[in-house]
């Protein structure tokens, strides 16, 4: 099917990684290494200082070594060491693909729709991605937030995604389970679905035209 014969104008469909094409969960990083305690205190996402505010960091472009430098001056030596642990392990936070993510990019490929990444991530996380998951190999480009020191939901990561791909907004629609992206998604113009599952997204999908 060309781009000419598909439904509502939809060429484009743009996928975010973590939580739609694969199960992304960073505790098993650090599980048998440290007691449960230690593990639990690391992640904890009452600590404004923590992992998760560098988690971010590492996002838009911090690297390793001075997240563990920041991250050393506010929780001292002994608990970075945890965090280099985290760093030294960080394939086994992938967990696998979404299931059904697989068939449907294949299925939106086989009817000429587009298929593109936009992930708040590091280019090594990608790489590891790649190198694991051959259907994510499909995607004729990704946008890395971490490369372009931007991450979602801000708009000009949209914007710059959007130039990169030379796509245009209305004909794209963007799948992603964090609802701040996917308004985001919607205030640049973009048809967006907040993910659930691939069910789920074949059935919204299916309401843009798409038999998937």
């Amino acid at each position: 099917m060309s781009t000419q014969e598909i439904p509502c104008g939809v060429e484009n469909v743009v996928f975010d990684f973590g939580g739609v094409l694969v199960d992304w969960n960073p505790r098993p990083t650090l599980d048998g290494l440290y007691p449960d305690g230690v593990v639990d205190m690391f992640f904890d996402r009452s600590d404004e200082w923590g992992f998760w505010r560098y988690n971010d960091l590492s996002d838009l472009g911090w690297s390793d070594e001075k997240i563990l430098a920041d991250y050393e001056h506010t929780h001292g030596p002994a608990v970075a060491w945890v965090y280099r642990q985290y760093f030294a392990h960080y394939r086994q936070a992938i967990q696998g693909m979404i299931p059904g993510m697989g068939e449907l990019i294949e299925a939106l490929k086989s009817q000429g729709i587009h298929v593109w990444g936009l992930t708040n991530s590091t280019g090594k996380y990608v790489d590891a991605i790649l190198d694991a998951f051959e259907p994510i190999r499909a995607l004729e480009g990704i946008v890395i937030s971490a490369e372009e020191r931007l991450h979602k939901p801000d708009p000009l990561l949209f914007q710059v995604m959007l130039r990169r791909f030379m796509i245009e907004a209305r004909s794209t629609v963007f799948v992603d389970d964090n609802p701040s992206n996917v308004k985001a998604a919607q205030d640049q113009g973009m048809r967006a679905i907040a993910f659930t599952g691939a069910d789920q997204c074949r059935t919204q999908l299916a309401q843009y035209g798409l038999i998937v």
